[in-house]
């Protein structure tokens, strides 16, 4: 689900960037845009209760995480802030290249939870969670590509 819709969103971004829209001129560009639109919704993931759709709530999110982190429950609330973060960082052109790089190593840093949740079998209502791995590595080709858009970008 998250990787169509970033692949999605991203397709909409360039598909206005050949519409003349100067704002999405680039891939890059447009794939920021699009990773953006996809961490939104994930982040909402965090602060929301469980079973309100296709996307896991805070209370799943927890279960993710590996019995060796503290404070599961606020460190599901951090990610989640510092995914909207991210998102934002990725529409500003200026801030575009540092949010790549830390969403990177964001991404990075859950994948611990995402081996975890599959090796133990967590139920969650959104994407297989096998599947979430190489995802997540999606995710982390994306930014790097965004950190790197800042120079090629027509709008500064």
């Amino acid at each position: 689900m998250t990787l169509a819709l970033l692949a999605g969103a991203s397709l909409l971004f360039r598909l206005l960037g050949s519409l003349g829209v100067r704002r999405f001129a680039t891939w890059r560009v447009s794939a920021a845009h699009g990773l953006a639109v996809m961490l939104v919704a994930t982040a909402s993931a965090h602060f929301a209760p469980a079973g309100l759709g296709f996307m896991p709530g805070h209370a799943d999110l927890v279960a993710m995480v590996p019995p060796v982190v503290p404070f599961p429950s606020a460190v599901v609330h951090g990610t989640g802030v510092l995914e909207l973060l991210g998102a934002l960082g990725l529409v500003l052109a200026r801030s575009r290249p540092a949010a790549g790089w830390c969403l990177a190593v964001l991404f990075v840093c859950l994948l611990p939870a995402n081996v975890h949740a599959a090796r133990a079998d967590v139920p969650l209502v959104a994407d297989p969670l096998w599947f979430r791995i190489p995802e997540q590595l999606t995710y982390m080709a994306v930014a790097v590509a965004a950190s790197r858009s800042h120079a090629r970008s027509p709008l500064r």
